[in-house]
């Protein structure tokens, strides 16, 4: 049963991967006449590009080299230029077929078809070639995001508990260990109490990861009380129990499912993905169980990488949650979509007593690019009430 919904979860995916590919391809090819330069170099590049993602994938579990690395950025990099041709080449073919029901096109414009295709497919290509750009830089430039919040508990004389958080970093081909430093240099310069990586720390295949040794950089990041984190849904696409022990071998203390006490009576709970059952079989506990054993007259912190069902937690007598996963779209207008889908897709939101915050994330899943959003380092001081 679980290897019918992972094989069909992927089927999907496919199907709507290359059925979007296929319709930017043709739509490409026929800006060139045929027989021309243009239209074969489109051709085959629009059949070529669209699979590297997913070879290099492959490829990079069986022959981690150069060659994997070059056909998983390209690919990478394609998926972001792929969702803009797609979106432009859509809008192109809704004033098209509005011109045919009411013309109001330029006589120029439909007098010489042919020229007007071809300077479309080089002014889109263009944009989106600048769009990349963009995105890639602002990508690489992420924002500390600090606030503060009162939690109406005591912490056993402790006035207040810092935290940096860091969700979604993606570690791997596109997110490597010169990234990582980075991050550390700046956890160190906010000096933390406590350090927090709320899921996909790793992206799907470790090989990567081990290859850079990245793990020596993570060994670098500390704070007094402790460096925490938990499973996202990526951990369990490469393979939740090989990441979390290279990533406990290195400095990163992952709770599963259990809960640990910080100085001040804390009480930091870190939950398993609720991916868990689509790729293990098995079912996370649920928050009520968690928390039995947790003493609810002190600060509870949740960790959980994907937000959802948060009046479930703010009724459960939880202080503070943490989440990512979002990554609030990553590619304008993808960020629409994820409002829909989450109550809260990005930022700061308060029910009832319950405090929660869910980051963009730092890094990048697929294309290295952001449109619309930042990534982000997040700092969280909780300021406790006194005893």
């Amino acid at each position: 049963m679980k290897a019918a919904r992972v094989l069909f979860f992927f089927v999907v995916v496919f199907a709507v991967y290359f059925a979007i590919n296929a319709y930017v391809v043709y739509r490409g090819v026929h800006c060139f006449a045929p027989h021309t330069t243009g239209r074969t170099v489109v051709l085959w590049a629009g059949v070529f590009i669209p699979l590297t993602f997913v070879i290099g994938r492959v490829l990079e579990r069986i022959w981690l080299s150069e060659v994997s690395d070059f056909l998983v950025s390209l690919g990478s990099i394609w998926l972001a230029a792929m969702l803009y041709f797609f979106l432009a080449v859509l809008l192109i073919d809704i004033v098209r077929l509005a011109n045919h029901l009411v013309p109001f096109l330029p006589d120029a414009l439909m007098e010489r078809p042919d020229r007007t295709a071809r300077m479309l497919f080089w002014t889109v290509s263009g944009c989106v070639a600048i769009l990349l750009l963009a995105g890639h830089i602002n990508a690489r430039l992420p924002r500390v995001h600090e606030l503060a919040v009162s939690v109406d508990k005591p912490a056993n004389g402790r006035s207040s508990l810092r935290i940096v958080m860091a969700s979604d970093i993606h570690l791997g081909t596109i997110v490597g260990r010169k990234r990582l430093n980075g991050l550390a240099e700046t956890i160190r310069e906010l000096q933390p109490d406590v350090v927090l990586f709320p899921g996909d720390l790793v992206d799907e295949d470790l090989g990567p990861v081990i290859k850079d040794n990245i793990g020596e950089t993570l060994r670098s990041i500390t704070a007094p009380h402790g460096v925490f984190g938990i499973t996202g849904n990526h951990e369990y696409i490469g393979g939740a129990d090989e990441a979390v022990a290279y990533l406990e071998e290195h400095g990163v203390r992952m709770l599963r499912d259990t809960s640990v006490v910080l100085d001040g009576g804390i009480s930091l709970v870190g939950r398993e993905d609720r991916s868990r059952s689509q790729f293990s079989g098995k079912h996370r506990k649920a928050l009520d169980r968690l928390l039995e054993d947790v003493d609810r007259r002190g600060p509870v912190i949740v960790m959980d990488h994907q937000p959802f069902d948060l009046d479930t937690v703010a009724q459960a007598g939880v202080d503070v949650q943490v989440s990512g996963h979002t990554h609030h779209g990553q590619l304008w207008p993808l960020n629409l979509i994820t409002r829909m889908v989450y109550e809260q897709s990005w930022g700061y939101l308060k029910k009832g007593n319950t405090h929660f915050y869910i980051s963009s994330g730092f890094g990048t899943w697929g294309p290295p690019v952001r449109l619309g959003n930042r990534p982000e380092v997040v700092v969280l001081t909780l300021k406790f009430r006194d005893s």
